[in-house]
């Protein structure tokens, strides 16, 4: 199956952009959008429902802000909206779907902006998120977390590593958690497939970012280290036009 997650900087405009005929195209198994910045009945007819998929929305409280998606050509055996945490819970972070062996994660993780003043924030919303799947993975389940992760990880994921060492999306604290994420049974399948690949997923709107490839690695999957043999395939389709970030592909057996 494949599974592909995209930030679509706001689900109205990319629509206007011909998102959708490289989504029919593509026609994953499972899609997962964040930042989709819209509620359903702001959608034409067409657009909330697409042939082929059960789509499940999470919008957030404040309009035109933030919200996931998730596609499914499989009815999930169970849905989850947010997380078991209130203050999570008004901005449209999370989708949890349940398949017959694993857990799919859609998430849009905090950003914590400029002034660091939602880094707290955004710290906290990481380590409620490992405990819950800390615990379904000690009870013997497998997990994929996919989406905007608002962090690169390691100096190789970003173009600019060396001056954006104060910049919240690579500061210390934020690049930790992910390592968290890894000591505690995920791998990120990218890097394992790719160690010395240099390919980013976002690009600024600023100073011709993108054109010049002045980019961020922060739109990952991470999976349980059981479900590592059945990868087949990490895919960033940063030549995919329509958002700020380019789509990426999981292929799982």
């Amino acid at each position: 199956m494949n599974i592909i997650t995209w930030n679509v900087n706001g689900l109205r405009a990319a629509l206007k952009k011909g998102v959708l005929s490289w989504i029919t195209e593509q026609s994953p198994d499972t899609l997962c959008l964040q930042e989709t910045r819209v509620l359903p009945e702001q959608l034409e007819e067409g657009q909330r429902s697409v042939p082929g998929y059960e789509i499940i929305w999470n919008p957030a409280e404040k309009k035109g802000y933030s919200g996931v998606s998730t596609w499914t050509k499989e009815t999930p055996q169970e849905v989850m909206l947010g997380m078991n945490e209130p203050r999570f819970g008004s901005e449209g972070r999370v989708i949890r779907t349940r398949y017959p062996d694993f857990y799919l994660y859609n998430i849009y993780f905090p950003n914590g902006r400029r002034g660091h003043e939602r880094v707290e924030y955004k710290l906290d919303f990481y380590e409620t998120l490992l405990a819950t799947c800390d615990a379904l993975q000690a009870a013997g389940e497998s997990v994929i977390i996919t989406g905007d992760f608002n962090t690169a990880h390691n100096e190789i994921d970003l173009k600019n590593h060396k001056s954006n060492q104060k910049t919240s999306g690579f500061l210390p604290e934020e690049r930790a958690m992910i390592d968290r994420y890894l000591e505690h049974g995920f791998v990120d399948p990218f890097r394992h497939l790719y160690p010395e690949k240099e390919q980013y997923s976002y690009w600024s709107s600023r100073g011709n970012a993108r054109a010049n490839n002045v980019g961020w690695r922060i739109d990952y999957f991470l999976v349980s280290e059981n479900l590592l043999p059945r990868v087949q395939d990490v895919i960033i389709h940063d030549d995919v036009l329509g958002s700020d970030h380019c789509p990426t592909e999981l292929i799982i057996l």
